[in-house]
């Protein structure tokens, strides 16, 4: 299992994300600062998806990610080769 944690300032709060890369599924999560439970985003929002593509591709610049996670979250989005960053 692979996990990608990563955080965002929505204006005064912070924003806790976890995704969670096993048998081929993945699940997301989140929650904010100031809560104990994680939130599961049942299905994800295409703004959630793309998220998510945007902090592994920031990964796989710095060796930390496989290209296999971006291709298939690429496939998943309908992204062709002249949108892939």
């Amino acid at each position: 299992m692979q996990k990608h944690q990563w955080r965002e300032q929505d204006g005064d709060e912070t924003r806790f994300w976890r995704a969670n890369y096993h048998g081929g599924r993945w699940s997301l999560y989140t929650r904010m600062k100031a809560d104990d439970d994680w939130n599961c985003l049942d299905p994800p929002s295409m703004e959630d998806w793309e998220a998510l593509r945007d902090v592994l591709w920031r990964k796989y610049q710095r060796g930390r990610c496989s290209w296999n996670l971006i291709a298939k979250i690429d496939k998943m989005l309908g992204l062709n080769d002249e949108e892939k960053q």
